[in-house]
């Protein structure tokens, strides 16, 4: 008789934890991703703590990073409580928009549109659709921006200018496809710039090398003009406000 627990006899396709949380158990994906360039396991919540993400070596067997996601579910519990909570947008409450804090206003009388004022952003038309049409109106615009950081890292890292597909991932900022098609989440227009251009700069990087070597943070380190760490660090600890607008 196997005296392993039942999560370890054996390396299920699609792992999961099941975590205590506010308002009763959530199970999420357990996402394994192995790095050749990774000498020890680490673990981290996907911004909006839909999955649980650890990364290996490539010679670590999966049983191994099981194990470790299960030792530490006092600590993924509490960083799913520290998630903030999703707030309504209301007329007077606050907004990001590129890294400002900005005063949310409703303007029934004016056109259904979004102007940005002096730290006010002001959505027009009916009350009860200004969430959509912030929602768009964030999404338009951060690909304008995401379009003139390509064209600008793109030419320095030598490579045509990409395809860009914007998306509403919940488990990633950024990604880069085999084909050459860059993709990006949206909501980094809700960040700083610097933070929203590290992702792009980190994605055109993956079009001339596929992968994390240190050819590829060399290349990366060329392109970003401010501080890489800096900016993930943001992202690390701000990440997951992002999500608090519009879920």
């Amino acid at each position: 008789m196997s005296l392993l627990p039942d999560w370890l006899r054996g390396a299920p396709a699609s792992p999961s934890l099941t975590l205590q949380a506010a308002g009763g158990e959530r199970t999420l994906p357990i996402e394994i991703r192995r790095l050749s360039t990774a000498r020890r396991l680490t673990l981290r919540l996907a911004p909006d703590g839909s999955a649980i993400r650890v990364t290996i070596p490539r010679w670590a067997p999966t049983r191994e990073a099981l194990a470790f996601v299960h030792a530490r579910t006092d600590w993924l519990e509490n960083q799913l409580g520290r998630l903030p909570a999703a707030e309504p947008l209301v007329p007077g409450g606050a907004i990001r928009w590129r890294g400002a804090a900005l005063t949310l206003l409703h303007v029934a009388e004016r056109r259904r549109g979004v102007r940005l004022g002096d730290g006010t952003l002001e959505v027009g038309g009916p009350a009860e659709s200004l969430g959509p049409r912030l929602r768009r109106w964030m999404q338009a615009e951060a690909r304008a921006l995401f379009e003139a950081d390509l064209a600008h890292y793109a030419p320095r890292a030598g490579v045509s200018l990409p395809p860009l597909v914007l998306t509403n991932a919940r488990r990633r900022w950024g990604s880069c496809s085999v084909e050459g098609t860059v993709r990006m989440n949206w909501r980094l227009g809700m960040a700083p710039d610097p933070v929203r251009r590290s992702v792009v700069a980190h994605e055109v990087t993956h079009l001339v090398h596929f992968d994390h070597s240190p050819r590829f943070h060399a290349l990366l380190g060329q392109l970003f003009e401010h501080d890489i760490a800096e900016a993930n660090r943001w992202l690390k600890r701000h990440g997951r406000e992002l999500y608090v607008p519009f879920g």
